[in-house]
């Protein structure tokens, strides 16, 4: 793919629609589609690109679905995590693991992973996100069937491309599934359906914390030298804005997009504040990331009303780590604990106490497992033909978290419209990498890599 070829502007009225669990409907009002399903059996087969934990924990909720689907080819760049990954997946699923010798190590593993599949089947994609658009793209070209991990885009180009990837996916009938898990929690699902019968009012301000200590790869020591500095990035990838979009991106999506779901609308600008407070870590090793490790996003909605999201990763400080959502009679615990965590819960009034409760959902030990739930929800539509695409709405959800995280890293008010046309790509060329690519990001002589520096780069994030 010609890297510019396809990155038209958009404006505002082009990508803030109504979002919903399934998506592209309208757009194949009319039209007559063939039915794309696995070709010659009832039996869906997946092909697993990306084999580190998620990767996993997506191909255990796939083949736990009815029909018992088939693990029949995996992907990665590490030998170790595809390894690691086949062993733990054919121990829990013995009988549906058929991959023999389709396991393929390298940057284009993903096409001989895909090349495996027939038509109708299903590839996971759960590599770090520069990757989502070249392997759907080429998903599309198969006529396969997608479900990926989010976040799915960290910049504008990208997302861009992604929204325009969407669009020939609901063409050729194809469903794809993304890994924003908390609109098919079942309890969220009825919290949404009862503020927008107005048990709360009106949404005039919503709250997110994701506030813990240092997680996942966010914080990262100088390159040890081995293995490249590219693959070493990718084993890092929380630590780098092409890879992840940091941890902004990847640990406060799931907040960001179930809260502007509640509120059936998309911010269109927003401004924020953060910083590092050290970046010295424990062994006295100087962090070489480009994170904060705090972060406060005010989002605002056209129609005034605003979104807060607030994210620390920090020993020793207070955890926080839940969504709130306040209207113009009540207000409403969305998830009590984690992205989608239950009780979800409404209230008269601005308090969560337990006289003023108007509702809270089932007790969490009632089987409600949003994982799970979502692979339902895509292969009860591969098997029913419905339309199904949730790509729009990831892409939205992806910029703008972005937009925030971009805000903040500039200390610059951003609004939507600007994110998803701005001009950086942070991983250009991704469809081209080889095992031995320089990294998208180069250290300087000292071993540390550009981060933002707010009110000094205002046009660019680093």
């Amino acid at each position: 793919m010609d890297s510019t070829s396809e990155l038209s502007p958009l404006t505002r009225r082009d990508f803030v629609r109504a979002s919903g669990l399934t998506l592209g409907a309208s757009a194949l009002a009319g039209i007559s589609i063939p039915y794309v399903h696995a070709q010659g059996s009832d039996q869906l087969r997946i092909a697993l690109i990306g084999c580190g934990g998620r990767g996993t924990g997506a191909a255990v909720n796939a083949m736990a679905q009815i029909g018992s689907p088939k693990l029949v080819a995996m992907a990665d760049v590490f030998q170790q995590k595809l390894d690691n990954s086949f062993k733990s997946l054919s121990a829990k699923f013995e009988s549906q693991v058929d991959v023999g010798d389709r396991k393929f190590i390298g940057f284009d593993g993903y096409k001989h992973a895909m090349d495996a599949l027939r038509p109708g089947d299903i590839a996971i994609f759960t590599t770090p996100l520069a990757f989502r658009w070249v392997h759907f793209k080429y998903a599309i070209e198969k006529g396969l069937n997608v479900f990926m991990e989010k976040p799915l885009t960290a910049d504008g180009p990208t997302s861009r491309r992604m929204l325009d990837l969407a669009k020939q996916a609901s063409a050729k009938n194809l469903k794809v599934g993304v890994g924003l898990m908390s609109r098919h929690s079942h309890a969220m699902q009825e919290l949404h359906a009862r503020i927008q019968d107005g048990e709360i009012g009106d949404i005039n301000f919503m709250r997110g914390y994701r506030m813990q200590g240092v997680i996942g790869s966010a914080f990262s020591e100088p390159w040890p030298g081995q293995p490249s500095e590219l693959l070493w990035q990718i084993s890092r990838f929380h630590s780098f804005l092409w890879a992840s979009g940091g941890g902004f991106s990847d640990f406060y999506v799931h907040h960001v997009d179930h809260l502007c779901w509640l509120k059936n609308a998309w911010p269109v600008k927003c401004q924020g504040v953060g910083g590092r407070t050290s970046r010295i870590a424990p062994g006295g090793k100087t962090y070489v990331d480009q994170n904060f490790d705090s972060y406060s996003v005010e989002y605002t909605f056209q129609d005034g009303a605003k979104l807060f999201m607030d994210g620390r990763c920090m020993n020793g400080a207070v955890p926080l780590y839940s969504s709130y959502a306040h209207g113009s009679k009540g207000m409403a615990v969305v998830s009590k604990n984690g992205d989608c965590g239950r009780p979800s819960s409404t209230y008269k009034g601005q308090s969560p106490v337990k006289e003023n409760m108007l509702w809270t959902s089932p007790d969490p030990k009632i089987a409600d497992d949003p994982y799970f739930n979502e692979w339902q929800d895509l292969t009860a539509a591969i098997r029913n033909n419905t339309p199904y695409n949730e790509v729009e709405r990831g892409v939205m959800a992806s910029l703008v978290t972005s937009m925030g995280r971009y805000a903040t890293h500039t200390a610059q008010e951003v609004t939507l419209d600007e994110m998803l046309n701005h001009e950086h790509e942070y991983a250009p060329d991704a469809d081209k990498f080889t095992m031995d690519s320089p990294a998208p990001v180069q250290a300087n002589a000292n071993g540390l890599y550009p981060v933002p520096e707010p009110g000094i780069k205002t046009k660019r994030e680093y």
